[in-house]
């Protein structure tokens, strides 16, 4: 296992470690509970330094981007974010990413930590045709999530920058926490707004202090991934291993958002041809009508008790008090309001298909 450059900081704030993805990881600290309402409610802080960053360079790094992605690489400007994936040849997701758009010709890409040696062989196969310059930046970089509805009013002074003038799925590079050229990006996983912060892991402790300092009199925490996952999930995001993966299509997936036919791109003909005709299945949301909590993993049923799909992620919701989870049905069960269960042990508890988000904020 490896230790990201917090490590001891971590441990001494108390926090649960466990391997997460080849590396130890904070998991949580006060209690999941605890970590995501301070979240919703002001601001915490992830340390997500296991995710990786490759950087693409050189006049074809656009063009190996958009043979990779399936969204549409060249509407960004400098200083724009954009969520994508990698599907692969088989109708399924390599990885879902963020690329950034640095420079002119100069592209970041962050991907999941799982995936950093198959993602990187993935593009890097690609890459005969474009020679792109391909840079493999996951061993030096830390990053931090400051998420929350005080973010911007807690680290305002820690940066020249205007933070609250960083729209979402932007960014820049300034000066912050005493550092000058750091990545802020008005992006998170957690839809209760705030910035993640890219460093040089050199550079991360003397951040991760002057976070602390100044969010004080915010009541910022640390947070840890176990958090993450819920307040991912109340908003309806993919987590990559879970809702996707080889095997899913990002349209039945509902990312036809992020797959962009005005391109060619790995698999687009037959994704094409799925979006056309429609896919067999659907990712859907759902919230239990009784008390439960659902597990990825554990069955969906008819109102026979016939199997139908099963759970991909699942979980107490905090802030609605709710078991709430998504998983794949066929797309006959797919319609809002529509009536599942979910095999709880013994038990099939009655649960209702809904909109995306669970959380309206």
């Amino acid at each position: 296992m490896k230790n990201i450059a917090l490590h001891s900081i971590h441990e001494s704030l108390g926090a649960k470690m466990v391997p997460f993805a080849g590396y130890n990881m904070p998991v949580q600290y006060e209690g999941v509970t605890a970590e995501h309402l301070t979240v919703r409610e002001s601001v915490g802080v992830f340390d997500v330094s296991h995710m990786g960053e490759f950087l693409v360079s050189g006049e074809n790094a656009l063009a190996l981007i958009q043979k990779v992605t399936s969204n549409d690489a060249s509407k960004l400007e400098i200083g724009d974010a954009q969520y994508s994936c990698f599907p692969n040849t088989e109708n399924g997701i390599v990885d879902d990413l963020i690329c950034y758009r640095i420079k002119e010709n100069q592209y970041l890409l962050v991907v999941n930590a799982s995936n950093i040696e198959k993602d990187w062989n993935w593009i890097s196969s690609y890459n005969e045709e474009f020679k792109a310059d391909l840079k493999d930046l996951s061993e030096d970089y830390s990053l931090l999530a400051i998420q929350g509805p005080k973010a911007i009013d807690a680290m305002q002074s820690l940066s020249s920058l205007d933070l609250a003038d960083i729209p979402f799925y932007k960014f820049k590079v300034g000066d912050f926490a005493g550092i000058e050229h750091v990545i802020i990006s008005a992006t998170g996983y957690t839809g209760s707004g705030g910035f993640e912060i890219y460093c040089k892991n050199s550079e991360v402790e003397q951040i991760w202090e002057k976070v602390f300092e100044a969010g004080a009199e915010f009541g910022i925490k640390p947070i840890g991934l176990a958090a993450r996952d819920t307040l991912r999930l109340e908003m309806g995001y993919c987590l990559y291993g879970n809702d996707i993966d080889d095997t899913t299509s990002p349209i039945e997936a509902g990312l036809s958002w992020i797959t962009k036919f005005t391109k060619d791109f790995v698999n687009h003909e037959a994704l094409a041809k799925e979006k056309e005709h429609k896919p067999e299945r659907r990712l859907v949301a759902f919230e239990l009508d009784e008390r439960g909590i659902p597990r990825q993993g554990y069955d969906i049923v008819d109102g026979n008790g016939n199997v139908i799909g099963n759970v991909t992620s699942g979980t107490m919701s905090p802030c609605l008090q709710k078991g709430i989870g998504m998983g794949y049905v066929p797309t006959l069960f797919a319609k809002s309001g529509t009536q599942i269960h979910i095999q709880v042990r013994k038990k099939a508890i009655p649960a209702t298909i809904v909109k995306l988000p669970f959380y309206k904020g």
